[in-house]
Protein backbone atom coordinates (compact mmCIF):
# COMPACT_ATOMS: atom_id res chain seq x y z
CA UNK A 1 0.00 0.00 0.00
CA UNK A 2 1.22 3.40 -1.02
CA UNK A 3 0.08 6.82 0.24
CA UNK A 4 -0.46 9.74 -1.87
CA UNK A 5 0.81 13.03 -0.80
CA UNK A 6 -0.12 16.51 -2.10
CA UNK A 7 3.14 18.44 -0.83
CA UNK A 8 5.18 15.42 -2.60
CA UNK A 9 2.87 15.41 -6.31
CA UNK A 10 2.30 17.66 -8.19
CA UNK A 11 -1.61 16.98 -9.35
CA UNK A 12 -2.17 20.80 -10.64
CA UNK A 13 -0.98 18.90 -14.36
CA UNK A 14 -4.01 16.45 -13.99
CA UNK A 15 -6.96 18.76 -13.62
CA UNK A 16 -7.89 19.27 -17.60
CA UNK A 17 -8.94 17.05 -19.85
CA UNK A 18 -6.00 15.94 -22.82
CA UNK A 19 -5.81 18.46 -25.33
CA UNK A 20 -8.66 18.72 -27.98
CA UNK A 21 -6.68 18.00 -30.82
CA UNK A 22 -5.99 14.71 -29.63
CA UNK A 23 -9.82 13.77 -28.90
CA UNK A 24 -11.08 15.12 -32.61
CA UNK A 25 -10.69 12.28 -35.15
CA UNK A 26 -11.33 11.46 -38.10
CA UNK A 27 -14.26 8.81 -38.68
CA UNK A 28 -12.41 6.24 -40.52
CA UNK A 29 -10.14 5.61 -37.09
CA UNK A 30 -13.80 4.67 -35.16
CA UNK A 31 -15.12 2.60 -38.35
CA UNK A 32 -11.06 0.95 -38.11
CA UNK A 33 -11.96 -0.04 -34.78
CA UNK A 34 -15.47 -1.10 -35.56
CA UNK A 35 -14.15 -3.56 -37.98
CA UNK A 36 -11.20 -4.50 -35.38
CA UNK A 37 -14.16 -5.48 -32.64
CA UNK A 38 -15.87 -7.89 -35.56
CA UNK A 39 -12.90 -10.26 -35.62
CA UNK A 40 -11.81 -9.40 -31.84
CA UNK A 41 -15.21 -8.21 -29.79
CA UNK A 42 -13.86 -6.02 -26.72
CA UNK A 43 -14.26 -8.36 -23.54
CA UNK A 44 -15.55 -6.03 -20.94
CA UNK A 45 -13.75 -7.30 -17.69
CA UNK A 46 -16.56 -6.33 -14.64
CA UNK A 47 -15.87 -6.85 -10.68
CA UNK A 48 -18.25 -7.80 -8.66
CA UNK A 49 -19.48 -7.37 -4.62
CA UNK A 50 -18.31 -9.64 -2.03
CA UNK A 51 -21.47 -11.68 -1.39
CA UNK A 52 -22.66 -14.55 -3.39
CA UNK A 53 -25.87 -12.83 -3.88
CA UNK A 54 -24.70 -10.41 -5.63
CA UNK A 55 -22.58 -11.62 -7.98
CA UNK A 56 -24.86 -12.56 -10.83
CA UNK A 57 -26.53 -9.40 -10.09
CA UNK A 58 -24.48 -6.59 -9.64
CA UNK A 59 -20.83 -5.55 -11.22
CA UNK A 60 -18.77 -2.70 -11.22
CA UNK A 61 -18.05 -2.25 -14.79
CA UNK A 62 -15.04 -0.09 -16.00
CA UNK A 63 -15.97 3.29 -17.31
CA UNK A 64 -19.25 4.06 -14.60
CA UNK A 65 -19.54 6.03 -11.15
CA UNK A 66 -21.58 4.16 -8.16
CA UNK A 67 -23.20 6.20 -6.06
CA UNK A 68 -23.12 5.10 -2.10
CA UNK A 69 -26.12 6.79 0.14
CA UNK A 70 -27.25 6.66 3.36
CA UNK A 71 -27.38 8.62 7.05
CA UNK A 72 -24.59 9.33 9.61
CA UNK A 73 -23.29 6.49 11.11
CA UNK A 74 -25.14 4.00 8.50
CA UNK A 75 -22.18 1.83 7.52
CA UNK A 76 -21.56 3.39 3.79
CA UNK A 77 -17.62 3.87 5.04
CA UNK A 78 -17.38 0.22 6.73
CA UNK A 79 -19.14 -1.51 3.80
CA UNK A 80 -17.27 0.55 1.12
CA UNK A 81 -13.52 -0.60 2.81
CA UNK A 82 -15.04 -4.18 2.64
CA UNK A 83 -15.74 -4.23 -1.19
CA UNK A 84 -12.42 -2.70 -1.06
CA UNK A 85 -10.61 -5.69 0.13
CA UNK A 86 -12.78 -7.48 -2.28
CA UNK A 87 -11.61 -6.28 -5.21
CA UNK A 88 -8.26 -5.86 -4.65
CA UNK A 89 -8.91 -10.00 -3.95
CA UNK A 90 -10.01 -9.73 -7.81
CA UNK A 91 -7.01 -8.49 -8.56
CA UNK A 92 -8.20 -4.53 -9.07
CA UNK A 93 -6.12 -1.65 -8.18
CA UNK A 94 -7.92 0.72 -5.68
CA UNK A 95 -7.03 4.17 -4.38
CA UNK A 96 -8.99 5.20 -1.20
CA UNK A 97 -9.61 9.31 -1.02
CA UNK A 98 -11.30 9.69 2.57
CA UNK A 99 -11.73 13.30 3.52
CA UNK A 100 -13.29 11.83 6.80
CA UNK A 101 -10.73 9.38 8.15
CA UNK A 102 -6.91 9.25 8.32
CA UNK A 103 -5.25 6.98 6.45
CA UNK A 104 -4.27 5.02 9.73
CA UNK A 105 -7.47 4.77 10.85
CA UNK A 106 -8.94 3.93 7.20
CA UNK A 107 -6.32 0.99 7.54
CA UNK A 108 -6.74 0.09 11.43
CA UNK A 109 -10.47 -0.46 10.49
CA UNK A 110 -9.83 -2.54 6.83
CA UNK A 111 -6.70 -4.25 9.18
CA UNK A 112 -10.17 -5.62 11.41
CA UNK A 113 -12.12 -6.44 8.33
CA UNK A 114 -9.12 -8.48 6.51
CA UNK A 115 -8.41 -10.22 10.28
CA UNK A 116 -11.91 -11.39 11.26
CA UNK A 117 -11.55 -10.12 14.40
CA UNK A 118 -11.24 -7.95 17.29
CA UNK A 119 -8.10 -6.87 17.25
CA UNK A 120 -8.47 -3.93 19.59
CA UNK A 121 -9.96 -6.36 22.36
CA UNK A 122 -7.64 -9.46 21.93
CA UNK A 123 -6.77 -10.61 25.26
CA UNK A 124 -4.08 -13.44 24.73
CA UNK A 125 0.01 -13.37 25.95
CA UNK A 126 1.22 -12.55 22.34
CA UNK A 127 -1.56 -10.05 21.34
CA UNK A 128 0.96 -7.27 19.48
CA UNK A 129 2.96 -10.08 17.70
CA UNK A 130 -0.53 -11.21 16.56
CA UNK A 131 -1.18 -7.97 15.69
CA UNK A 132 1.88 -7.37 13.73
CA UNK A 133 1.39 -10.56 11.87
CA UNK A 134 -2.34 -9.65 10.64
CA UNK A 135 -0.51 -6.16 9.43
CA UNK A 136 2.18 -7.95 7.21
CA UNK A 137 -0.46 -9.98 5.53
CA UNK A 138 -2.43 -7.12 4.77
CA UNK A 139 1.18 -5.14 3.38
CA UNK A 140 1.45 -8.32 1.44
CA UNK A 141 -2.32 -8.51 0.01
CA UNK A 142 -2.32 -5.01 -1.06
CA UNK A 143 1.32 -4.94 -2.03
CA UNK A 144 0.74 -2.25 -5.61
CA UNK A 145 -2.96 -2.54 -5.05
CA UNK A 146 -3.77 0.11 -2.74
CA UNK A 147 -3.13 4.08 -2.17
CA UNK A 148 -4.42 6.16 0.23
CA UNK A 149 -4.40 10.14 -0.33
CA UNK A 150 -3.26 11.62 2.72
CA UNK A 151 -5.52 14.63 2.82
CA UNK A 152 -8.68 15.22 5.53
CA UNK A 153 -10.87 18.00 5.78
CA UNK A 154 -12.82 19.62 3.40
CA UNK A 155 -10.95 20.20 -0.36
CA UNK A 156 -12.39 20.91 -3.18
CA UNK A 157 -13.69 19.57 -6.35
CA UNK A 158 -10.97 20.40 -9.03
CA UNK A 159 -8.22 18.98 -6.60
CA UNK A 160 -9.96 15.59 -6.33
CA UNK A 161 -10.36 15.43 -9.79
CA UNK A 162 -6.59 16.13 -10.78
CA UNK A 163 -5.91 13.67 -8.27
CA UNK A 164 -8.35 10.86 -9.77
CA UNK A 165 -6.96 11.59 -13.10
CA UNK A 166 -3.40 11.00 -11.67
CA UNK A 167 -4.37 7.82 -10.32
CA UNK A 168 -5.96 6.57 -13.71
CA UNK A 169 -3.10 7.68 -15.56
CA UNK A 170 0.35 7.55 -13.75
CA UNK A 171 -0.45 4.32 -11.73
CA UNK A 172 -3.58 2.44 -13.65
CA UNK A 173 -5.57 1.86 -10.79
CA UNK A 174 -9.32 1.27 -11.79
CA UNK A 175 -11.41 1.77 -8.87
CA UNK A 176 -11.27 5.16 -6.83
CA UNK A 177 -13.06 5.64 -3.59
CA UNK A 178 -14.43 9.28 -3.11
CA UNK A 179 -15.51 9.25 0.50
CA UNK A 180 -17.63 11.73 0.56
CA UNK A 181 -19.79 14.19 -1.63
CA UNK A 182 -19.73 17.02 0.69
CA UNK A 183 -16.59 17.38 1.63
CA UNK A 184 -15.52 17.92 -2.49
CA UNK A 185 -17.88 20.65 -2.96
CA UNK A 186 -18.59 23.34 -0.52
CA UNK A 187 -22.17 24.38 0.50
CA UNK A 188 -25.23 21.62 0.76
CA UNK A 189 -27.48 23.80 -1.76
CA UNK A 190 -24.76 24.53 -3.87
CA UNK A 191 -26.04 22.23 -6.92
CA UNK A 192 -24.76 23.74 -9.87
CA UNK A 193 -21.71 22.45 -7.92
CA UNK A 194 -22.34 19.37 -6.96
CA UNK A 195 -24.07 18.43 -10.32
CA UNK A 196 -20.87 20.45 -12.47
CA UNK A 197 -18.80 17.57 -10.48
CA UNK A 198 -20.07 14.60 -10.60
CA UNK A 199 -20.62 15.38 -14.38
CA UNK A 200 -16.55 16.16 -14.37
CA UNK A 201 -16.37 12.49 -12.20
CA UNK A 202 -18.13 10.93 -14.98
CA UNK A 203 -16.74 12.09 -17.85
CA UNK A 204 -13.63 11.05 -15.91
CA UNK A 205 -14.56 7.90 -15.47
CA UNK A 206 -15.38 6.91 -18.92
CA UNK A 207 -11.92 8.99 -20.66
CA UNK A 208 -9.73 6.80 -18.27
CA UNK A 209 -12.03 3.50 -18.34
CA UNK A 210 -11.55 3.31 -14.15
CA UNK A 211 -14.82 2.81 -11.77
CA UNK A 212 -15.19 5.63 -9.64
CA UNK A 213 -17.18 4.81 -5.65
CA UNK A 214 -18.58 7.86 -4.58
CA UNK A 215 -19.51 7.63 -1.05
CA UNK A 216 -22.76 10.77 0.18
CA UNK A 217 -25.73 11.28 2.47
CA UNK A 218 -29.21 11.28 3.01
CA UNK A 219 -31.07 14.02 4.26
CA UNK A 220 -32.89 13.03 7.92
CA UNK A 221 -36.17 11.60 7.06
CA UNK A 222 -38.68 11.30 9.45
CA UNK A 223 -37.79 8.50 11.63
CA UNK A 224 -33.93 6.34 11.79
CA UNK A 225 -36.52 3.12 11.05
CA UNK A 226 -37.59 4.55 7.51
CA UNK A 227 -35.95 2.48 4.62
CA UNK A 228 -34.61 5.65 2.52
CA UNK A 229 -35.07 5.83 -1.31
CA UNK A 230 -32.95 7.58 -4.25
CA UNK A 231 -35.20 10.93 -3.49
CA UNK A 232 -33.88 11.08 -0.29
CA UNK A 233 -29.94 11.53 -1.54
CA UNK A 234 -29.07 14.86 -0.12
CA UNK A 235 -28.47 17.63 -2.53
CA UNK A 236 -29.32 17.81 -6.32
CA UNK A 237 -31.53 15.27 -7.92
CA UNK A 238 -28.94 15.44 -10.84
CA UNK A 239 -26.58 13.15 -8.65
CA UNK A 240 -28.63 9.93 -8.66
CA UNK A 241 -29.65 10.74 -12.38
CA UNK A 242 -25.86 11.23 -13.83
CA UNK A 243 -24.19 8.35 -11.70
CA UNK A 244 -24.73 4.51 -13.41
CA UNK A 245 -25.40 3.19 -10.23
CA UNK A 246 -27.21 3.85 -6.83
CA UNK A 247 -26.96 1.60 -3.86
CA UNK A 248 -28.51 2.56 -0.47
CA UNK A 249 -26.87 1.22 2.65
CA UNK A 250 -29.76 0.60 5.34
CA UNK A 251 -29.09 0.16 9.16
CA UNK A 252 -31.57 -1.65 10.88
CA UNK A 253 -32.17 0.61 13.59
CA UNK A 254 -35.48 -1.23 14.21
CA UNK A 255 -33.80 -4.34 14.88
CA UNK A 256 -31.40 -2.73 17.31
CA UNK A 257 -34.49 -1.35 19.40
CA UNK A 258 -36.31 -4.56 19.58
CA UNK A 259 -32.91 -6.38 20.79
CA UNK A 260 -32.43 -3.47 23.30
CA UNK A 261 -36.21 -4.11 24.50
CA UNK A 262 -35.12 -7.84 24.89
CA UNK A 263 -37.80 -8.53 21.47
CA UNK A 264 -37.90 -11.06 18.65
CA UNK A 265 -35.86 -10.31 16.03
CA UNK A 266 -35.38 -13.83 14.12
CA UNK A 267 -34.63 -13.68 10.72
CA UNK A 268 -34.48 -9.52 10.69
CA UNK A 269 -31.32 -8.48 8.69
CA UNK A 270 -29.15 -5.82 10.34
CA UNK A 271 -28.55 -3.85 7.26
CA UNK A 272 -29.79 -3.70 3.63
CA UNK A 273 -27.74 -2.82 0.61
CA UNK A 274 -30.50 -1.43 -1.76
CA UNK A 275 -29.62 -0.85 -5.53
CA UNK A 276 -31.60 1.95 -6.54
CA UNK A 277 -29.99 1.98 -9.86
CA UNK A 278 -27.77 -0.26 -12.37
CA UNK A 279 -27.68 1.86 -15.93
CA UNK A 280 -25.99 -1.03 -17.67
CA UNK A 281 -27.28 -3.95 -15.61
CA UNK A 282 -30.50 -6.09 -15.50
CA UNK A 283 -31.21 -6.32 -11.41
CA UNK A 284 -32.11 -3.81 -9.33
CA UNK A 285 -32.79 -5.59 -5.79
CA UNK A 286 -32.24 -5.75 -2.10
CA UNK A 287 -29.94 -7.53 -0.59
CA UNK A 288 -30.51 -8.59 3.47
CA UNK A 289 -26.86 -8.57 5.20
CA UNK A 290 -25.87 -9.53 8.68
CA UNK A 291 -23.27 -7.48 10.33
CA UNK A 292 -20.39 -9.62 11.99
CA UNK A 293 -19.29 -6.99 15.30
CA UNK A 294 -15.72 -8.49 15.90
CA UNK A 295 -14.72 -8.27 12.10
CA UNK A 296 -16.84 -5.14 11.23
CA UNK A 297 -17.38 -7.16 8.20
CA UNK A 298 -20.86 -7.60 6.40
CA UNK A 299 -21.70 -11.19 5.96
CA UNK A 300 -24.46 -13.07 4.14
CA UNK A 301 -26.28 -14.82 6.93
CA UNK A 302 -26.55 -14.85 10.46
CA UNK A 303 -24.17 -18.39 10.80
CA UNK A 304 -21.59 -16.56 8.36
CA UNK A 305 -17.97 -16.25 9.10
CA UNK A 306 -16.40 -13.45 7.91
CA UNK A 307 -14.76 -13.49 4.57
CA UNK A 308 -11.11 -14.76 4.04
CA UNK A 309 -9.86 -12.15 1.90
CA UNK A 310 -5.98 -13.96 1.43
CA UNK A 311 -7.03 -16.99 1.01
CA UNK A 312 -7.20 -19.02 -1.99
CA UNK A 313 -10.45 -19.03 -4.50
CA UNK A 314 -13.36 -16.99 -4.19
CA UNK A 315 -15.35 -15.72 -0.89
Amino acid sequence: MELLNSDEIDFEQYLKLTEAHMKVKDASVFIDELKEDIVNPPKVVSCSMPWSKTINEFNFRPGEVTLYAGSNGGGKSLITGQIALGLIKQGEKVCIMSFEMKPKRTLMRMTRQFSGQDLDNLFIKDRGALINSYYDRLNKFTNEKLWLYDQQGTTNSKQVISVARYCAVELNITHIFIDSLMKCVSGEDDYNAQKSFVDELTALARDHNVHIHLIHHIRKLSSEEVKPNKNDIKGTGAIADQVDNVLLMFRNKAKERKIRNNETVENLPDAVLMCEKQRNGEVEDWYNLYYHKDSQQFVEDEEAVPMAFDAVGAF
